[in-house]
């Protein structure tokens, strides 16, 4: 089978025909944006889903699956670069669970609140600017404060060095390693 992008794909050995396919579509090239897929069975997993920050140099490959068609987020850790575009997922049909550590439940609990009222306050601002020249093109939000809430309520706390079955056949365990 031929790969396509940036991608890894693991056949099961003893020939049961399980498959495991990892996608880097962010923090490819960069070290910002990181979101992963990982295909694995019969469930689309995404690893991190965050936002750009800085100069976006490099362009990211759009997720293969539709947002509503993602079972998992496991959230690696808080910062914007690995969760700010949860609440856009969401916008975009996503109702799985996101599995992440306690600490990183809590401060998404501000972060991705932070980032709403930033995408807003952004929106209403640049409407603004564009009403005094006479430019009608109306901004929307990348996501609200609902949406963040959405995403928040999706969040399951998990306790460090348990390992944890998101499905069958998926088992995670959360280390620091420090980033």
């Amino acid at each position: 089978e031929r790969l396509v992008g940036s991608e890894m794909c693991i056949r099961d050995r003893q020939k049961r025909g399980k498959v495991m396919r990892l996608t880097f579509l962010g923090a490819d090239h960069e070290v910002t944006g990181s979101c992963h897929v990982l295909q694995a069975c019969g469930k689309n997993i995404l690893i991190d889903c965050g936002m750009e920050q800085g100069n976006d140099v490099y362009e990211n490959q759009e997720l293969p699956v539709p947002a509503s068609d993602v079972d998992y987020v496991l959230l690696t850790h808080a910062h914007i670069d690995h969760s700010g575009l949860i609440p856009l997922l969401y916008v975009n049909g996503f109702r799985g669970k996101v599995y992440t550590t306690e600490p990183t439940v809590q401060l998404c609990e501000i972060m991705l609140k932070d980032s709403a009222h930033i995408q807003m306050f952004e929106a209403e601002w640049k409407n603004r600017k564009a009403k005094r020249s006479a430019n009608n093109a109306v901004v929307e939000p990348l996501y609200t404060m609902e949406d963040a809430d959405g995403v928040i309520r999706r969040l399951v706390p998990c306790h460090y060095n348990t390992i944890v079955e998101v499905c069958e056949g998926v088992k995670i365990r959360f280390t620091d390693i420090g980033h």
